[in-house]
């Protein structure tokens, strides 16, 4: 065989492409180191190397190629560089790279030719032969397209080695398949390595040539079918005999549905193939559920939206008590929305604990505005489709929520409340809150496409509302599209009031009763709310109310009753049982080393208490009641404070004497968060201190290690908890002083607020300790030195 001139040849990297010795491919080279490789093969005689990749980049290195190619000769090029060349590459031998170098312009290697092991004796091999050419000739009668000529040239082969190389180059392998067969130079492991792969395959064409032929026949059999429906069309034309009616009234639905000219189109194009379908056609099902919708769909039907601002605050004030900062907000809202001529739609977004009303209120605003009221509840949604729907080409596909809310309402400006928006999931079927972007922006939702729909709606007159429990788990660009107004929870006045107006009225017509037949005091009712039901919102409220009136109905019934049926305080426990909640503070005495503190939860604003014991130990800071890493931080902060600003200032306490156990009650709820550092502190001095804590005094505020109170957030629910504990004094941060005007009146009016700038401040007011601050100690350092 001819060899290469010189020892260091160029090397063409192929992508997807294994050339074996005596095969000819044509290959289309556009890269700018392979022209340059094909150039400089030019120069000697055209030799290269063809190495395939193992890996698709688009400029490969020494790494990314295989070590054995195959040692070809190129011909006939055609094209030039600029729109690339078309060469037809021959392979002559295997080639095993013993060193590959990237050079400037091409890559290039040097190595040697592996000759074919010839290990098969002659009778083995004419054996193989037949049985290759055999399964070849099979496999070829699988596959469509004249394969004559190259059934008849591999017949021809008596040569073994051409014939496995043939074979290779025209089967349907994968790329590291083909480079595994190359490497072989044993004649014998190739035959038997390349039989078996022809066997599976041959079963696969096989296989799929079977699927091909039942596809066919039942193809033919869907042409049969549309011909003679075509004749039947026919002949019911000539005796006067019409479509059925069902497909006859899509017409009147298509006029009378006042659709946009673009959707109107579509309508009709699907109506008129529908006409060429039979009743028993799968599609026509298909397209009849679709025109409905088509149909169903309130293109350019509204409601009056008449905005009377007098009306909405009645039907707020009367639907609702308590409330007025969300009720005025609402009204502020609406009187815009009355003052502004492009009227895009709205998106608030209600956040609150569960119980205090944000569902109710997005009826009483579809109530004030005159509009229809849809709710979709987004609890739990984990697939996008439930928000856009699914297409068509799905067995069972569906609108999205959406457009299936809008179709219910029958208006396309209904008020639309999304519920548990902050309860959306994340799935491997998609993420529903990134749909809903487009949903809840004014500037995009225009033209909102559902994907069984497919025709844009326009959401603009919509109204969204949404609801949630918590901001944390809502994505920001979706929160960013909503106006947030927060509800907190509800004082027990409030709760009295509600109670007694609206939840009593409410249980007493569900169970068939009357205030003549059975009477709750407001005593009973206090007593259920404090001791029974402690909650942000009315809800376990209503149910302690329901369980009363339920117990009370057999006795209403009895021969014997005096009517009114009295509900006493020892009925009420014989019915709700003992007593579940009950005020901590205002009946327990609180020894040195425990301080009551303030939490927000998701629920509404909670009390609790922080424990601290000290022990003989070796200065160690235990912290229990599963606190999470910034609470940790603070109660570490309030250590350093402690041990800081109390030094010499009481009875020696030796810290590398004696371990601190700092313990939060409820220990299986997890608690985090800054807001309970002044508490620390506090408890930390009330236990060296050996001095009690005012059990009617709670607190919350940030601490830093310098000392300064800082501002948290939450402080409404905060301090309607404490209200509602029987707190009596609240220590709060000096910023936090402007928070307070939110707060309900009987709530401001309960509580003495005092306010603090640094722990010192603290100190003073809860334990009655003068510490000068570190402002004044510096001052006094610097006098003494001076």
């Amino acid at each position: 065989m001819q060899t290469p001139p010189n020892a260091r040849i160029p090397v063409l990297p192929s992508r997807n492409l294994v050339i074996f010795p005596g095969q000819s491919v044509p290959m289309l080279i556009g890269r700018t180191k392979s022209l340059a490789a094909v150039e400089e093969a030019c120069k000697n005689e055209g030799w290269v190397i063809l190495i395939a990749q193992r890996t698709e980049v688009d400029v490969p290195g020494v790494d990314d190629l295989y070590k054995v190619g195959t040692l070809s000769k190129l011909t006939r090029l055609k094209g030039d560089p600029k729109n690339g060349l078309q060469v037809l590459v021959t392979g002559h031998a295997r080639f095993e790279v013993e060193e590959l170098a990237d050079g400037p312009e091409f890559l290039h290697a040097s190595g040697r030719v592996l000759e074919d092991l010839q290990d098969l004796e002659e009778g083995t091999a004419k054996i193989l032969m037949k049985h290759m050419k055999d399964l070849a000739k099979e496999m070829l009668s699988f596959l469509s397209g004249d394969l004559k000529k190259l059934a008849v040239f591999i017949d021809a082969v008596e040569d073994p080695i051409l014939l496995s190389h043939t074979v290779v180059q025209h089967l349907d392998l994968e790329l590291g398949q083909k480079q595994d067969l190359l490497q072989l130079i044993s004649l014998k492991q190739r035959y038997l390595a390349l039989l078996d792969l022809m066997v599976k395959q041959k079963e696969e064409l096989k296989l799929q040539s079977e699927v091909n032929r039942k596809l066919s026949e039942k193809i033919g059999k869907q042409q049969r079918e549309a011909i003679l429906r075509e004749q039947m069309k026919t002949i019911q034309e000539e005796l006067g005999e019409g479509h059925s009616g069902s497909e006859s009234a899509y017409g009147t639905k298509i006029e009378n549905a006042k659709m946009p000219e673009a959707v109107k189109k579509i309508a009709l194009e699907q109506w008129n193939r529908l006409k060429t379908l039979g009743e028993s056609s799968p599609e026509s099902h298909v397209i009849r559920n679709y025109l409905d919708l088509l149909c169903a769909m309130p293109w350019s039907k509204s409601s009056s939206d008449e905005i009377d601002l007098e009306f909405a605050r009645e039907t707020l004030r009367k639907d609702h008590y308590g409330l007025d900062k969300i009720k005025r907000r609402i009204l502020q809202h609406l009187a815009v929305l009355k003052l502004k001529k492009d009227k895009k739609g709205s998106i608030l977004l209600f956040v609150g604990p569960p119980g205090v009303g944000k569902t109710s209120l997005g009826k009483s605003i579809a109530a004030a505005l005159g509009r229809k009221f849809v709710r979709a509840s987004l609890g739990g949604v984990r697939d996008d489709a439930e928000i856009r729907g699914h297409r068509r080409t799905y067995i069972g596909a569906m609108p999205g929520r959406i457009v299936e809310g809008i179709k219910r309402a029958g208006v396309n400006n209904p008020v639309f409340m999304l519920d548990e928006i902050d309860k959306l999931s994340r799935g491997y079927s998609g993420d529903p809150a990134s749909a809903l972007l487009e949903v809840l922006d004014p500037e995009q939702n225009a033209a909102f496409t559902d994907h069984y729909l497919e025709v844009p709606f326009d959401l603009t007159n919509v109204f969204f509302i949404a609801t949630a429990n918590t901001l944390d788990s809502i994505p920001g660009p979706l929160l960013d599209r909503m106006e947030t107004i927060h509800l907190s929870g509800y004082t027990i006045p409030e709760k009295l009031h509600i109670a007694r107006n609206h939840l009593v009225p409410k249980q007493f017509e569900d169970h068939g009763l009357s205030s003549e037949q059975l009477e709750l005091s407001e005593e009973v009712l206090l007593k259920t709310i404090t001791s029974h039901s402690r909650e942000a919102g009315v809800r376990e409220l209503e149910r302690k109310i329901a369980e009363i009136v339920r117990a009370s109905a057999e006795k209403v019934l009895a021969v014997d009753a005096k009517l009114p049926i009295v509900v006493s305080i020892e009925v009420l426990e014989d019915i709700l049982g003992p007593e579940k909640f009950f005020h901590e503070v205002a009946e327990f005495y609180t020894p040195p080393g425990v301080v009551t503190g303030l939490a927000w939860t998701p629920l509404g604003g909670e009390i609790l208490f922080v424990e601290a014991k000290a022990m003989p130990g070796s200065g160690k800071l235990t912290l229990t009641g599963q606190l999470g890493d910034v609470m940790k931080e603070s109660a570490q902060i309030g250590l350093s404070l402690v041990r800081s600003k109390l030094a010499g200032f009481a009875e020696p306490f030796d810290f590398s004497k004696n371990d601190v156990h700092i313990h939060v009650p409820a220990g299986a709820i997890p608690k985090d968060g800054p807001s309970a550092g002044v508490t620390m502190v506090t408890t930390l001095a009330s236990l060296l201190l050996n001095r009690s804590v005012d059990p009617k005094l709670a607190m919350t505020g940030e601490v830093t290690l310098r000392g300064a109170v800082m501002p948290v957030g939450g402080i409404k629910e905060k301090m309607i908890a404490a209200h509602r504990a029987g707190i009596e004094r609240v220590i709060l941060a000096k910023k936090n002083e402007r928070d307070l005007r939110d707060l309900p009146a009987e709530v401001q009016s309960g509580l003495k607020f005092e306010f603090a700038e640094r722990v010192e401040d603290v100190l003073k007011i809860a334990l009655g300790v003068e510490i000068p601050n570190a402002t004044e100690q510096n001052q006094g350092s610097w006098a003494a030195a001076c």
